[in-house]
């Protein structure tokens, strides 16, 4: 005698929802379809589909959390797949909402930081997505700031008073406290503590020492144990006890880490995952009411859609930005805003477009004078950046002499410290000198540049190189290409 299978009970929470939605089946599946397209899914769900989740099925892989975000959208709520009936999963959506408040802020970052720090190898296989980056900067240029972001502080009435007219308190663009040894309180702290001004110290002393890290090793030195410092370190804090100011500075050191853990996940190419955290930097931006460190995330978020080839997108985040900080910024952070912005132009061969924006980045660094109070975030923009981002342009154009003559002042100028950005230049030179007819030269620089990623955990690096050694094939007979080869085969 066969076993019968066992009986599915139907989904009443979905079809309450579908009701109150006023969605048919089709029209369900259809936007389920739809936002998988924006993550690189080609889902193909039908109204068959629909009823099958209505008798009980449940859709598998990330379905259930585009479904739930499907709903969130046309009810105005948050709904996770749980409300829905649903199986959870690692949300393929989660982490590209620009939160309503800084309260449901906290929820999705530190959402996000748990689900990282564990097992779930799944989160950095998300795609990124372009379509994904018109709301969240759509909602930071427009949105007005929070009025309170204090929590349960009521021994201190006067600092968790909300800001007049409903503006956050102005963040000074002077550099962070910092503190000589990051203090490790997880196994001390609990719900409802106090957050202290040694806390946040803490916290921006850590984001120091993870940024020295992937500037020198790559994003992939360090990159876990930043996400579980985020999860048993940061996301206690959040949701301990502070006021106004205090809440202010807690949610700006939070957004600078959370940023840093975007860049290290970009340079290990989990572009998605990287993609989430720079939209919940920007969030926790707004909280932290620092419009400056705001243009600087999405300036970061333009880098990554310059690398991956999204021009059109990169010029628009640089030119948000742009209005968000206005003319108030000091002429580093304009420069910096600029010279993203021609970046995005020459992935596009817009060369008119490219060279004004260039022009007016080495304007506005010209006019920096040693007194500014940069962010602390802008100083590694100098000269040497500027020329790297030069560099960068011309390659891209195909100006190959100009690019030379850019990339080796960089390079000059370049500290050592930052051995990821020399290796990046290094590659961009060697590419100029190839367009140039100089092979060997040209394959001497690749070599070098080829041993370096050797010794780094940096997608990145790794993927210069291979587009350097993309552009030796048509002399793959010559001499000195084969000698890079042998080089490049005994680094193994």
């Amino acid at each position: 005698m066969t076993d019968r299978p066992p009986q599915r009970t139907p989904n009443r929470q979905l079809a309450a929802l579908i009701a109150e939605a006023g969605f048919s089946n089709a029209g369900l599946a259809r936007r389920v379809d739809q936002l998988g397209l924006e993550h690189g899914l080609d889902l193909r769900y039908d109204k068959t589909s629909v009823t099958r989740w209505l008798r009980g099925q449940q859709p598998r892989g990330t379905t259930p959390a585009l479904i739930a975000e499907v709903f969130t959208r046309r009810l105005g709520r948050r709904l996770s797949a749980q409300d829905l009936g649903l199986d959870a999963c690692a949300p393929v959506y989660a982490g590209l909402e620009f939160a309503a408040t800084p309260e449901e802020a906290v929820d999705i970052v530190s959402g996000l930081w748990r689900k990282d720090s564990g097992s779930h190898a799944e989160l950095r296989k998300i795609a990124f997505t372009p379509a994904g980056l018109v709301v969240p900067s759509r909602d930071w240029l427009i949105g007005r700031a929070d009025e309170r972001v204090g929590r349960g502080d009521p021994a201190h009435p006067a600092e968790a008073r909300v800001p007049t007219q409903g503006r956050a308190p102005a963040v000074s663009l002077a550099a962070p406290p910092t503190a000589s040894v990051p203090r490790q309180r997880s196994t001390d702290r609990g719900p409802g503590q106090r957050v202290t001004g040694g806390d946040i110290a803490a916290l921006r002393s850590v984001g120091e020492l993870f940024r020295t890290l992937d500037h020198a090793y790559g994003g992939g030195h360090a990159r876990q144990a930043l996400v579980r410092y985020l999860e048993h370190e940061a996301e206690p804090m959040l949701r301990g006890v502070y006021g106004e100011t205090v809440g202010r500075r807690l949610f700006g050191a939070a957004a600078d880490l959370t940023r840093l853990a975007g860049w290290t996940s970009h340079d290990i190419a989990a572009h998605g995952l990287a993609q989430r955290y720079f939209v919940q930097a920007l969030r926790l931006s707004q909280a932290a009411g620092d419009r400056a460190y705001g243009s600087y995330v999405l300036i970061t978020m333009s880098r990554q859609a310059v690398y991956l080839g999204h021009g059109r997108e990169a010029v628009q985040l640089a030119r948000v930005a742009q209005q968000g900080v206005g003319s108030s910024a000091p002429p580093v952070v304009q420069a910096m805003l600029h010279s993203v912005e021609a970046r995005g132009h020459a992935v596009l061969g817009e060369v008119r477009a490219c060279t004004s924006s260039l022009v007016r980045a080495e304007r506005a660094l010209d006019a920096a004078r040693p007194g500014d109070d940069v962010p602390y975030w802008a100083r590694f923009f100098d000269e040497a950046q500027l020329a790297d981002d030069f560099g960068h342009c011309h390659r891209d154009l195909q100006q190959y002499r100009a690019a030379v003559q850019h990339a080796e002042r960089s390079l000059q100028l370049r500290a050592p410290a930052f051995a990821r950005s020399r290796l990046f230049c290094r590659v961009v030179l060697a590419t100029a000198r190839l367009g140039l007819g100089e092979l060997d030269q040209a394959c001497a620089l690749g070599a070098e540049a080829a041993q370096q990623a050797s010794e780094m955990r940096s997608a990145r690096a790794v993927e210069y190189v291979r587009d350097f050694e993309r552009r030796l094939e048509p002399y793959r007979d010559a001499t000195p290409v084969r000698n890079y080869r042998d080089r490049v085969g005994a680094i193994g």
